[in-house]
Protein backbone atom coordinates (compact mmCIF):
# COMPACT_ATOMS: atom_id res chain seq x y z
CA UNK A 1 0.00 0.00 0.00
CA UNK A 2 2.77 2.42 1.17
CA UNK A 3 4.34 1.88 -2.48
CA UNK A 4 1.14 2.37 -4.50
CA UNK A 5 0.64 5.53 -2.36
CA UNK A 6 4.30 6.80 -3.38
CA UNK A 7 3.52 5.89 -7.23
CA UNK A 8 1.13 8.35 -6.48
CA UNK A 9 2.86 11.31 -4.58
CA UNK A 10 5.75 10.67 -7.46
CA UNK A 11 3.35 10.68 -10.32
CA UNK A 12 1.80 14.12 -9.16
CA UNK A 13 4.98 15.41 -8.38
CA UNK A 14 6.14 14.85 -12.28
CA UNK A 15 2.37 16.33 -13.48
CA UNK A 16 3.14 19.45 -11.44
CA UNK A 17 6.35 20.22 -13.22
CA UNK A 18 5.43 19.20 -16.26
CA UNK A 19 2.73 21.32 -16.03
CA UNK A 20 4.95 24.09 -14.38
CA UNK A 21 7.14 23.84 -17.20
CA UNK A 22 4.60 24.07 -19.61
CA UNK A 23 3.33 27.28 -18.19
CA UNK A 24 6.90 28.19 -18.47
CA UNK A 25 7.06 27.74 -21.68
CA UNK A 26 3.96 29.70 -22.44
CA UNK A 27 5.13 32.13 -20.43
CA UNK A 28 8.11 33.01 -22.55
CA UNK A 29 6.80 32.41 -25.64
CA UNK A 30 4.31 34.88 -25.30
CA UNK A 31 6.61 37.45 -23.67
CA UNK A 32 8.22 37.05 -26.93
CA UNK A 33 5.88 37.33 -29.56
CA UNK A 34 5.03 40.76 -30.67
CA UNK A 35 1.32 42.61 -30.04
CA UNK A 36 -1.44 41.83 -33.00
CA UNK A 37 -0.84 44.04 -36.05
CA UNK A 38 -3.84 45.67 -36.78
CA UNK A 39 -5.70 45.35 -40.47
CA UNK A 40 -4.43 47.85 -43.01
CA UNK A 41 -6.98 50.75 -42.87
CA UNK A 42 -8.37 51.44 -46.29
CA UNK A 43 -9.64 54.73 -46.77
CA UNK A 44 -11.74 56.22 -49.40
CA UNK A 45 -10.52 59.35 -50.71
CA UNK A 46 -12.95 62.11 -52.97
CA UNK A 47 -10.20 63.10 -54.59
CA UNK A 48 -8.61 60.96 -56.80
CA UNK A 49 -4.95 61.80 -57.51
CA UNK A 50 -3.28 61.03 -60.94
CA UNK A 51 0.11 59.90 -58.84
CA UNK A 52 -0.55 58.78 -55.19
CA UNK A 53 1.50 57.42 -52.59
CA UNK A 54 2.73 53.51 -53.59
CA UNK A 55 2.29 54.46 -57.11
CA UNK A 56 5.50 53.69 -58.84
CA UNK A 57 6.96 55.96 -61.42
CA UNK A 58 10.36 54.68 -63.57
CA UNK A 59 11.29 51.99 -61.29
CA UNK A 60 10.40 53.91 -58.13
CA UNK A 61 8.28 54.31 -55.21
CA UNK A 62 5.80 57.34 -54.83
CA UNK A 63 5.95 58.18 -51.03
CA UNK A 64 3.66 61.68 -51.20
CA UNK A 65 0.96 63.03 -53.67
CA UNK A 66 -0.94 66.40 -53.60
CA UNK A 67 -2.05 67.56 -50.37
CA UNK A 68 0.93 66.16 -48.57
CA UNK A 69 3.47 68.46 -46.45
CA UNK A 70 6.96 66.92 -46.73
CA UNK A 71 9.20 67.38 -43.80
CA UNK A 72 12.55 66.84 -43.44
CA UNK A 73 13.09 64.43 -39.77
CA UNK A 74 17.04 64.04 -40.36
CA UNK A 75 16.60 60.89 -38.76
CA UNK A 76 14.15 62.24 -35.59
CA UNK A 77 11.41 60.65 -33.96
CA UNK A 78 7.91 61.65 -34.75
CA UNK A 79 5.47 61.57 -31.80
CA UNK A 80 1.78 60.84 -31.37
CA UNK A 81 0.25 64.13 -31.08
CA UNK A 82 -3.03 62.48 -28.88
CA UNK A 83 -3.61 59.77 -27.46
CA UNK A 84 -5.07 57.43 -30.63
CA UNK A 85 -4.60 54.26 -32.89
CA UNK A 86 -1.78 53.58 -35.65
CA UNK A 87 -2.53 51.05 -38.51
CA UNK A 88 -1.07 50.52 -41.63
CA UNK A 89 -2.37 51.89 -45.04
CA UNK A 90 -3.03 50.30 -48.14
CA UNK A 91 -0.35 52.32 -49.10
CA UNK A 92 3.57 50.40 -48.69
CA UNK A 93 5.41 53.11 -46.42
CA UNK A 94 2.63 54.48 -44.96
CA UNK A 95 0.28 54.39 -41.49
CA UNK A 96 -3.28 56.11 -40.65
CA UNK A 97 -3.37 57.64 -37.19
CA UNK A 98 -6.53 58.25 -35.83
CA UNK A 99 -7.45 60.08 -32.32
CA UNK A 100 -10.78 60.46 -30.31
CA UNK A 101 -9.42 64.07 -29.42
CA UNK A 102 -9.92 64.58 -33.26
CA UNK A 103 -12.83 62.02 -34.79
CA UNK A 104 -13.73 63.90 -37.84
CA UNK A 105 -9.72 63.64 -38.96
CA UNK A 106 -7.28 60.62 -40.11
CA UNK A 107 -3.66 61.64 -40.55
CA UNK A 108 -1.75 59.32 -43.00
CA UNK A 109 2.08 59.22 -42.30
CA UNK A 110 4.39 58.03 -44.71
CA UNK A 111 8.41 57.49 -44.36
CA UNK A 112 8.29 56.38 -40.95
CA UNK A 113 10.90 53.45 -40.33
CA UNK A 114 9.27 50.63 -38.30
CA UNK A 115 6.23 52.87 -36.91
CA UNK A 116 4.58 52.01 -33.76
CA UNK A 117 0.76 49.73 -34.56
CA UNK A 118 -1.84 49.58 -32.63
CA UNK A 119 -2.38 51.86 -29.59
CA UNK A 120 -0.36 54.84 -28.66
CA UNK A 121 -0.19 57.43 -25.82
CA UNK A 122 0.09 60.97 -26.47
CA UNK A 123 3.89 61.55 -26.82
CA UNK A 124 4.77 58.23 -27.34
CA UNK A 125 6.99 58.12 -30.26
CA UNK A 126 5.68 57.09 -33.52
CA UNK A 127 8.79 56.34 -35.58
CA UNK A 128 11.54 58.19 -37.35
CA UNK A 129 12.90 58.74 -40.73
CA UNK A 130 14.55 60.75 -43.04
CA UNK A 131 10.97 62.66 -43.94
CA UNK A 132 7.28 62.51 -43.09
CA UNK A 133 4.98 63.09 -45.82
CA UNK A 134 1.79 63.78 -43.71
CA UNK A 135 -1.40 64.40 -44.81
CA UNK A 136 -4.57 65.28 -42.62
CA UNK A 137 -7.90 63.71 -43.78
CA UNK A 138 -11.73 64.79 -42.69
CA UNK A 139 -14.55 62.65 -42.52
CA UNK A 140 -17.39 63.86 -45.27
CA UNK A 141 -21.11 63.39 -44.48
CA UNK A 142 -20.61 60.95 -47.01
CA UNK A 143 -18.52 58.50 -44.96
CA UNK A 144 -15.37 59.22 -47.58
CA UNK A 145 -12.74 61.40 -46.73
CA UNK A 146 -11.40 64.93 -48.52
CA UNK A 147 -7.47 66.07 -47.87
CA UNK A 148 -7.43 69.03 -46.41
CA UNK A 149 -5.22 71.50 -45.03
CA UNK A 150 -3.03 70.30 -41.91
CA UNK A 151 -2.76 71.52 -38.61
CA UNK A 152 0.10 73.61 -37.40
CA UNK A 153 -0.47 73.13 -34.09
CA UNK A 154 -0.71 69.35 -34.53
CA UNK A 155 2.42 68.95 -36.70
CA UNK A 156 4.35 70.90 -33.68
CA UNK A 157 3.01 68.45 -31.47
CA UNK A 158 4.00 65.36 -33.38
CA UNK A 159 7.49 66.95 -34.18
CA UNK A 160 8.35 67.98 -30.85
CA UNK A 161 5.82 67.29 -28.72
CA UNK A 162 7.41 68.97 -24.78
CA UNK A 163 7.32 72.43 -26.86
CA UNK A 164 5.74 75.16 -24.52
CA UNK A 165 2.82 76.26 -27.13
CA UNK A 166 0.89 78.55 -24.24
CA UNK A 167 -0.27 81.71 -25.35
CA UNK A 168 2.10 83.43 -22.95
CA UNK A 169 5.31 81.51 -24.32
CA UNK A 170 4.10 82.85 -27.98
CA UNK A 171 5.77 86.04 -28.65
CA UNK A 172 3.52 89.16 -29.86
CA UNK A 173 4.82 92.03 -31.82
CA UNK A 174 4.42 95.29 -30.14
CA UNK A 175 3.41 97.98 -31.55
Amino acid sequence: MQAITSNFAKARLTRKKTLAALGLTGWLLSGCQSAAVPPPRAIQLEQQWVLEPGDRVAGHEVTGSLGDVSIQLEGHSLYAPFTGQVAPATQPGCVIYATPDVPAYLFRLCGLAQPALGAVAAGQPLGSGDYLHFATMRRQPSGTWTIVEPSTDILERAIDPKADRSIASQSVDQP
